[in-house]
């Protein structure tokens, strides 16, 4: 008996040390200043909400903490899809004021590594400006800093919840700079070439609800190529 209850503690050990070293992976490297955040070529700011009750639409596979929005909309549950979520979000500009509307996709990616510190998500933006066009956004993004300065904390918190003030980027490709790919589709943006950062802004994260006070921030910058054009 006491060689088993040896192992278990050994075990739970392991498992303990092993969460530790995750959380506080110094080999994981912050996000760098993006050529986009100091572009002077700046095509658009474009802000939205992360609560889901706060966007048009938002829908997943059902069992997530996030759960769909409106009620009754068509959930995301056959397996080729299962792992995808879909948001639907008005678009405000720098000013506040509305500027469009977005249509994001985002799937979790196979090239998750963990003991890197990443948590990766493969996600398409489909913009449309009224009265300047559309854009597409192709990036890879990676949630680990926040899943482990705001999730984590906010599960092992009693209040079940996260309040401060958090900011950070999360598009770390797939451009060489760490930046997303741009693609005009038509009016201004047409034939554009550009690159973006998304960036989230946190406050409040409620481990049973999700997201409550965070919003989200897409900048979109000329490329210097399409700029010297």
């Amino acid at each position: 008996m006491k060689y088993f209850i040896s192992l278990v503690v050994g075990i739970l050990a392991g498992s303990v040390l092993l969460l530790a070293g995750l959380y506080l992976n110094p080999f994981v490297a912050r996000q760098s200043l993006s050529p986009v955040a100091v572009s002077d070529d700046m095509l658009a700011v474009l802000d939205y909400s992360l609560a889901p009750s706060e966007s048009l639409l938002f829908t997943n596979d059902g069992e997530s903490l996030r759960k769909p929005y409106p009620l009754k909309v068509q959930e995301l549950w056959e397996p080729a899809i299962q792992k995808t979520w879909v948001t639907v979000t008005e678009l405000a500009n720098a000013r506040g004021e509305p500027a469009g509307v977005g249509i994001k996709f985002s799937s979790k990616s196979e090239k998750s590594r963990p003991l890197r510190g990443e948590a990766l998500v493969d996600s398409v933006w489909h913009i449309y400006l009224p009265g300047r066009g559309t854009l597409l956004v192709q990036q890879v993004e990676n949630y680990w800093s926040l899943l482990r300065d705001i999730v984590g904390p906010a599960r092992l918190s009693s209040s079940d919840s996260w309040r401060g003030n958090w900011h950070g980027s999360i598009t770390v490709g797939p451009e060489a700079l760490g930046t997303a790919r741009v693609v005009g589709g038509s009016g201004e943006f047409d034939s554009v070439s550009a690159e973006a950062m998304e960036s989230v802004n946190a406050t409040v994260y409620s481990a049973l609800e999700g997201p409550v006070a965070m919003h989200g921030s897409l900048n979109i910058a000329r490329t210097s190529e399409s700029s010297a054009q």
